[in-house]
């Protein structure tokens, strides 16, 4: 059975039959500068958050790595109180990849324009799984 991603935890009857849900948010054509900042990258973290209630636990964990020049950029991590959010900042090709996943409630929708919005991406696309 196919699920329809525009539709969020919240708005499902029977929320407790999901453990949880999960969405991949690719960001396309970002503004570099902003994304090649680590102090940017964790405010964004905070607000975002701040805007999906979800309560932080521990320091974002931002690195950059990468030896071939395709993928090189920041990667993130934040252990969230229920699951995790990580990301990868393809600075050659301005991408980001966003993973947000929770047991609790959030719409994955409003969690990819935030983002968009943020880091000034041209354009966007959300993948959401619900996980039974």
């Amino acid at each position: 059975m196919m699920d329809n991603p525009t539709r969020t935890i919240e708005s499902r009857e029977e929320e407790s039959e999901y453990w949880g849900v999960s969405s991949a948010i690719d960001l396309y054509e970002c503004d570099l500068s902003l994304m090649q900042n680590a102090d940017t990258i964790r405010e964004f973290v905070v607000l975002l958050c701040d805007r999906i209630k979800m309560r932080r636990y521990g320091e974002t964990q931002v690195v950059f790595f990468g030896d071939e020049p395709r993928v090189q950029g920041f990667s993130m991590t934040q252990l969230i109180e229920t699951s995790l959010i990580s990301a990868h900042f393809a600075d050659a090709s301005r991408a980001i990849y966003l993973d947000v996943f929770s047991c609790a409630p959030y719409d994955p929708q409003d969690t990819a324009k935030f983002a968009a919005e943020f880091f000034k991406a041209q354009q966007h696309n959300v993948n959401v799984i619900y996980r039974k």
